[in-house]
């Protein structure tokens, strides 16, 4: 097969939104759909999976919670089976309502299924089959990345896909891996039921967040029964009398965790193994990832790459959708788009939620600028006191000489959600005179961003709520 103008690497965010793209653009597009189902990670093992669970479990938190005055809620009984059919389902219906029902509309593009291995610069092999094309873009994603734990692997263990689709509820559960998904995964299961220990190699639960705010969110796992074993590392797994027995050593020596299962969390690689990249000259980096430009343009000028496959930093949340975009609009148009990844929030869905976007007070120094920083208590919004959950913080970073504000940290209630106005806060280079001259609805969670901005300039503690 030839005579494309654009070949698509992939079928997840970055691959869909190229190829949305690349048809309105006009452009003979053929997509290779690659080891996932036609969605990719997000849909189909990321975003929409996890997230329903942490959904689930945030209900049952609640019904045992009781913190309403007054409000007595009886949780009868967990169908943890149920739970993961009824998100199963919802992955079904969104990959195709989202993605096949999209791609049906899209009339100058064509989806192959198989894996893909370059032959040359400009053609790939899918099975017996060789698609050439003009223009190339690798959007082929990640692979989850097994540790190298002597007996890890006769032991056996989950990955963030396989976890999400067990038919019984472990009584008793390790998780490897203070990120992301170790966080909500650690979460999820306790909530559930499971006894969880969280193992984690830094000092500190995800080190990429303010100190005080991961100090905060352990605080909350350790009110939930979650065992965490920071600063550790797994030595060597057994399996003794039906159960994994981690042999770890920790800021507490060596010790041993017996469990019934090992959820790995440690990290995803980009899945760039089995391209024979060799054969088009395109660099990677050392970890396997394709090198970029800003523009997303590798080293070899008609290829380009986006999403977890390259090099650039990656935010916590997807950027890969908007990479795509102007991946193909570079490609096909000559387009020189790139993004500003400083003004990109990311977002851990943890009860509460962390999230943040922008600098952290260690980074402002290494920026030539220096720190006006506070770290306001959630006790100072009406909002959270009527939710009855007052354990949130927020973090405000700004630089002292020019007042504007390069930094917005939460650990809250839908920090999530109020992350998304924090980052118009940076991309539009916004002051603290700004924040001070806006007019949140009281009483609502989103009121922190302005109180958080009055924490800068004044005590807060002397204020009304109203001011």
């Amino acid at each position: 097969m030839g005579g494309f103008d654009f070949l698509i690497l992939g079928c997840g965010a970055s691959a869909f939104a190229a190829a949305i793209k690349a048809d309105e653009l006009g452009a003979r597009t053929v997509m290779v759909q690659g080891p996932l189902p036609i969605g990719g990670t997000c849909v189909n093992v990321g975003c929409v999976t996890s997230k329903a669970l942490v959904h689930a479990a945030a209900v049952i938190h609640q019904a045992r919670r009781n913190a309403t005055p007054g409000v007595r809620l009886r949780l009868e009984s967990i169908d943890f089976p149920a739970v993961i059919r009824a998100e199963q389902e919802l992955v079904r219906k969104l990959r195709g309502k989202k993605y096949e029902t999209v791609l049906e509309a899209l009339p100058h593009v064509t989806l192959l299924e198989g894996a893909a291995r370059f032959v040359d610069p400009h053609t790939v092999e899918v099975g017996k089959r060789r698609v050439g094309a003009e223009r190339v873009l690798i959007a082929a994603g990640s692979i989850a990345r097994p540790p190298a734990i002597p007996g890890l692997a006769e032991a056996g263990s989950l990955t963030h896909i396989s976890a999400l689709s067990l038919d019984r509820l472990p009584t008793s559960l390790a998780v490897l891996g203070g990120g992301p998904v170790g966080l909500e995964f650690a979460q999820i299961f306790a909530r559930f039921g499971s006894q969880v220990t969280l193992i984690v190699k830094d000092r500190r639960l995800f080190a990429r967040t303010e100190p005080e705010l991961s100090q905060a969110l352990e605080a909350v796992f350790h009110d939930e029964g979650i065992t965490i074993l920071k600063n550790s590392r797994v030595e060597r797994v057994e399996v003794r009398k039906g159960l994994k027995v981690l042999k770890v050593e920790g800021e507490s020596g060596r010790g041993e965790v017996a469990v019934a299962e090992i959820i790995v969390a440690t990290g995803k690689a980009p899945n760039t193994k089995d391209l024979d990249l060799h054969q088009t000259g395109v660099e990677v980096d050392g970890h396997g990832a394709v090198v970029v430009s800003t523009t997303l343009q590798t080293t070899v000028p008609h290829i380009f790459a986006a999403g977890d496959v390259v090099s650039l930093p990656k935010r916590l949340e997807p950027t890969a959708g908007r990479e795509g975009t102007l991946a193909a609009e570079n490609a096909l148009n000559g387009a020189t788009h790139a993004l500003d990844y400083q003004s990109v929030p990311w977002a851990v869905f943890t009860d509460p939620q962390l999230a943040g976007v922008g600098l952290l007070d260690a980074e402002v120094g290494e920026h030539g600028l220096s720190c006006t920083c506070n770290t306001v208590s959630f006790d100072q919004v009406a909002k959270a006191h009527i939710l009855g959950e007052t354990r949130g913080l927020i973090k405000m970073v700004m630089d002292r000489k020019s007042r504007r504000i390069v930094g917005v940290h939460l650990l809250a209630e839908s920090a999530g959600d109020l992350i998304g106005q924090a980052e118009l806060v940076l991309k539009h280079r916004l002051t603290v005179d700004d924040l001070l001259a806006t007019l949140p609805v009281l009483p609502t969670l989103s009121e922190s961003l302005r109180i958080g901005a009055l924490s800068l300039v004044t005590d807060i503690s002397k204020l009304s709520c109203c001011v």
